[in-house]
């Protein structure tokens, strides 16, 4: 049943930035009514004296210095929306530009802005009618703020450009007026209040995080499953060994591990067998996923801080009565969590892709070679390594950070700008290249484990076995595998797998201390 999420400047999460994402509606908490209004009235008492204050009455940027005459104040916002509205490249999807929304709105309802109330519940009012400005993807470095992505979500509010809406792009005003809505005309401070703030970035860069939260899971599992198929030991999970290097994410995936395969009769089978250690990417598989969930947790904690965070410049300061300038709109942490977040995922690709050459090797696994009988004349899953090798490729080149580059703007006054849009865009992609490649992998295992019939196997393995087959059949001949891929990599974009699994053995913790619901 749909639900609304109410947003009071706090307590908004990844979960709920998902939702809203996907379509929940959004309300204004009761108790945000007051703190708004009361940030509203400084702005007000500044306009009602000669005082000269930046982003009340003055240019922006550079031209921060030249004063604006109080009846030309309304037609400062219009000229700041319209010529910030610079973005280029392709748009974005509804699902981002709806997250961008909300993520302002809670910005806005801290009362730390000093817009209207009014302008607040159009903004929610747009959002809840399911109309999404067309917002072009590229053109912000991410200080001061998203300025050109969120210029567009605003140019749509005042009923100029194009907005989506029931499946058409559709003029801004025609889009509006089809919900029952007016365009908004912006008063002093208002306009620059929507574009000033890292929104661009901690939404689209959040969705990757909420969606990589499934992905940790994912690769726990499958990596039970390779370990399975591939003989290997569980006796390197023994929670004695972790307790020595008690890093949160390894602990964690040690404990997954161990109840992803217990009571496994393959395990069992082997148990006397000469062999002294696995490779790596088996017996390490707590030590490298656990430092991707470590690495992924920090960067939760810090884009849910921004996602509850007045990234706004000047800010208003109710209870003192002032209007201070600042640089709360720069993107740094953001930026920085996201290149980190990249670079501790893509740790999961590498791993996942030497499984996946090992289950396919017969030097490696014992069995048949690319995992199909009559090799030779079949070739089996051969490409699925050769897929994971390319996103392997292209992660690492993703992993190069964006934040460590700045390029001055606005005729040098914004000397440094922290590229916080491009971290989000690589993250993104590095996220959706890790489904595919840990879906390859799975589907390579589940292959490898018809060859261990007729023993059973660990709890995870059995369901995940069976999780792929209702939609994959096994490979007994050769045939297109484009699908077959697709389907996996949705199995476990979509949470189909760890839903499964945990439903049988339990919570696999991949939010450890974060709040994410996955």
């Amino acid at each position: 049943m749909p639900t609304t999420i109410s947003i009071d400047g706090r307590s908004l999460d990844l979960t709920r930035l998902a939702a809203v994402a996907a379509g929940e509606t959004v309300s204004l908490a009761p108790t945000v009514v007051e703190q708004i209004k009361a940030s509203r009235r400084v702005v007000e008492r500044v306009l009602a004296t000669e005082r000269t204050v930046y982003g009340i009455n003055t240019g922006f940027g550079r031209l921060s210095s030249k004063r604006v005459a109080p009846d030309q104040l309304r037609q400062l916002q219009r000229n700041l929306v319209r010529s910030h509205s610079a973005g280029v490249g392709e748009c974005l999807p509804p699902d981002q530009v709806r997250a961008m929304i909300v993520l302002r709105a809670n910005s806005l309802v801290q009362g730390f802005s000093g817009v209207r109330l009014e302008l607040v519940e159009a903004l929610l009012a747009m959002l809840n009618a399911g109309i999404t400005p067309l917002v072009p993807s590229r053109g912000s470095v991410g200080a001061s703020g998203d300025l050109a992505p969120l210029a567009h979500v605003a140019l749509g509010l005042m009923g100029e450009g194009q907005c989506h809406h029931q499946g058409q792009n559709l003029p801004a005003a025609e889009a509006l007026a089809r919900a029952g809505l007016s365009p908004v005309e912006y008063e002093a401070k208002e306009a620059l209040a929507l574009i000033n703030g890292t929104q661009l970035m901690t939404a689209v860069g959040g969705l990757a995080l909420e969606r990589a939260g499934r992905l940790l899971k994912a690769a726990d599992i499958v990596g039970a499953m390779s370990l399975e198929a591939l003989l290997g030991t569980d006796s390197v999970f023994d929670p004695a060994i972790h307790a020595c290097r008690p890093h949160p994410g390894q602990v964690q995936v040690a404990d997954n591990l161990r109840r992803c395969l217990s009571g496994s009769e393959l395990i069992a089978s082997h148990v006397d067998c000469p062999k002294v250690q696995d490779p790596y990417s088996l017996r390490c598989i707590p030590q490298v996923h656990g430092a991707s969930r470590d690495g992924w947790s920090w960067a939760v904690s810090v884009v849910e801080r921004e996602m509850n965070a007045a990234s706004d410049n000047p800010v208003v300061l109710p209870e003192s009565d002032r209007i201070m300038s600042g640089g709360n709109f720069h993107g740094a942490p953001v930026a920085l969590a996201l290149d980190c977040a990249a670079v501790a995922l893509s740790y999961l690709g590498s791993m996942s892709e030497r499984r996946c050459d090992k289950l396919l090797n017969p030097d490696e696994s014992g069995l048949p070679a690319f995992l199909v009988r009559d090799s030779g004349l079949n070739s089996g899953l051969m490409l699925t390594q050769y897929v994971s090798a390319a996103l392997v490729n292209e992660i690492k080149v993703l992993s190069h950070p964006a934040s460590s580059d700045s390029v001055p703007t606005s005729a040098g006054h914004e000397d440094h700008v922290s590229m916080g849009p491009g971290a989000a865009y690589k993250l993104e992609v590095v996220v959706k290249n890790l489904e595919q490649i840990v879906a390859n992998e799975w589907l390579c295992a589940c292959q490898a484990l018809e060859f261990h019939r007729p023993l059973s196997f660990g709890p995870a393995t059995e369901i995940g076995l069976a999780c792929l087959r209702e939609q994959v059949a096994c490979v007994t001949d050769d045939r297109p595998l484009a699908e077959d891929l697709a389907t996996a990599r949705e199995l476990i974009a979509n949470g189909e797998l760890v839903r499964r699994v945990e439903g049988a053995i339990g919570d696999l913790e991949a939010l450890m201390s974060s709040s994410v619901a996955i």
